[in-house]
């Protein structure tokens, strides 16, 4: 297989492997492109949920970038994992440097056990300054609450907090609807010309460890191959429904998916 793009990945890593940095590579890989990183943060976890945090230097994540980015310059960048102010004022500095255009932002903000892996002041910052850099922001229902101060109760709510983060200066908005109790999972794209729903059949399996990770992940990729926004968004969420679905149940608690959907095999290699 030939490689059709470069990502560069901005995130914390996960020692599970199910989400963050390895699940980004693991998305990047599967769908055909080449992989780079910046590690934002080291977390200590399992399926069962986090059990320690560890930030890395803010000047280092910067150095990770743009000498990573001088050599191999992205094609596109998908940012994850930002626990701190002061990491997004250089990660702003850094993609000011690098002058991609693709960048797609995942607002990470609590892991799926409940830990919060983001304080206050970055949430302000993200929110002033971080989404207008973004071609798209990628929230799910809890932190497309948080960053709105709104409710999401069903598809009505999402919309009008999508439009509230447009007003926020970002481009495209695609909220995640798995957190609402409904038979079918609806996400939806917005921008100032446009509003689609997604709708994909819900699978009943605790094992969706790293679907956002993956899921923007999977976004950035198709984006850096010359797919529209809202067609990348599409690939992306059939990317992730086909890895929900042939999840490999490892782990107590929520599993990971199965990156590897998308990848044939050679019958020599088996």
């Amino acid at each position: 297989m030939k490689l059709r793009s470069k990502i560069l990945i901005i995130a914390g890593s996960d020692s599970s492997g199910g989400a963050g940095i390895q699940a980004d590579i693991k998305t990047v890989t599967a769908l055909g492109s080449y992989a780079m990183t910046a590690i934002t943060a080291v977390t200590t976890q399992n399926t069962t949920g986090v059990k320690s945090i560890v930030s890395i230097n803010p000047k280092e994540i910067l150095n990770q970038i743009n000498f990573t980015s001088k050599d191999l310059k992205p094609d596109a960048i998908k940012i994850g994992m930002l626990n701190s102010s002061t990491v997004i004022q250089y990660i702003l500095k850094a993609i000011n440097l690098t002058k991609v255009k693709k960048i797609v932002l995942d607002p990470v903000m609590v892991a799926k056990g409940g830990a919060k892996l983001i304080d206050n002041k970055a949430i302000v910052l993200m929110k002033s300054k971080l989404i207008k850099k973004a071609l798209i922001i990628t929230p799910n229902i809890p932190e497309a609450e948080i960053l709105t101060k709104t409710k999401i109760r069903n598809k009505e709510d999402m919309v009008f907090a999508a439009n509230i983060l447009l007003k926020h200066g970002a481009k495209n908005v695609l909220i995640k609807g798995g957190h609402l109790k409904n038979k079918s999972v609806y996400d939806i794209f917005v921008n100032k010309n446009d509003i689609k729903f997604f709708r994909s059949r819900r699978y009943n399996t605790k094992n969706t460890h790293g679907t956002g990770c993956t899921l923007s992940s999977a976004i950035a990729t198709f984006l850096s191959c010359g797919k529209t926004v809202k067609k990348s968004c599409e690939l992306g969420i059939k990317y992730v429904n086909l890895s929900i679905k042939s999840n490999p149940n490892y782990g107590k608690g929520h599993g990971p998916i199965n990156h590897l959907n998308s990848i044939t095999v050679n019958k020599k290699f088996l």
